[in-house]
């Protein structure tokens, strides 16, 4: 209600009906609790698709594009974008946080299983899986910018087009 900055445990703990000692033995300020949630949504995106008979690059892409619309339309990320969107700027300019992390792992071992499969093209799976991080992270937080331009379907299509192309092996045919 209020905006991450102005959240305090003490106002959580009233909220969740608990006492603040219960709060603070788990969270040592706003911001732990904060980026607790936020790991906790993410990890809830990068449910991997149950595409049949699909391979893993096309799971990968789906789960990527679908992850990233998931993010752009949760209310916890659309109140930080609308009113802190200057609490993730550390982590798009100056270090990896852990829900960075954990896609970047996540990445790594769909690349690694499409490279075994012959749908993912050949490279160092660790640098791919960081390249995907940056085109994840700038249409998932970038998107607002550009809607007057590209509606969310589109965005998906062309997102969808963009990973695609950089995962599909080379003299593979779209």
């Amino acid at each position: 209600d209020f905006g991450v900055k102005r959240t305090t445990l003490a106002e959580v703990a009233r909220r969740a009906n608990v006492s603040r000692p219960t709060v603070y033995r788990r969270w040592p300020d706003s911001n732990a609790l904060i980026g607790d949630m936020l790991t906790r949504e993410v990890r809830s995106t990068l449910a991997v698709s149950t595409l049949i008979g699909c391979d893993s690059r096309a799971k990968l892409v789906t789960t990527i594009v679908d992850a990233i619309a998931s993010l752009r339309d949760h209310p916890l990320f659309a109140k930080i974008f609308r009113t802190d969107s200057d609490l993730l700027l550390t982590y798009i300019v100056d270090r990896l946080g852990r829900s960075q992390l954990e896609f970047l792992t996540f990445f790594t071992y769909a690349i690694e299983a499409g490279q075994r499969d012959g749908s993912v093209r050949d490279g160092d799976p660790s640098l791919m899986a960081t390249m995907l991080l940056l085109i994840a992270q700038s249409a998932a937080q970038s998107a607002r910018i550009v809607e007057s331009r590209m509606n969310a379907d589109e965005l998906a299509v062309e997102l969808t087009h963009a990973i695609d192309s950089y995962l599909r092996p080379v003299g593979d045919s779209l």
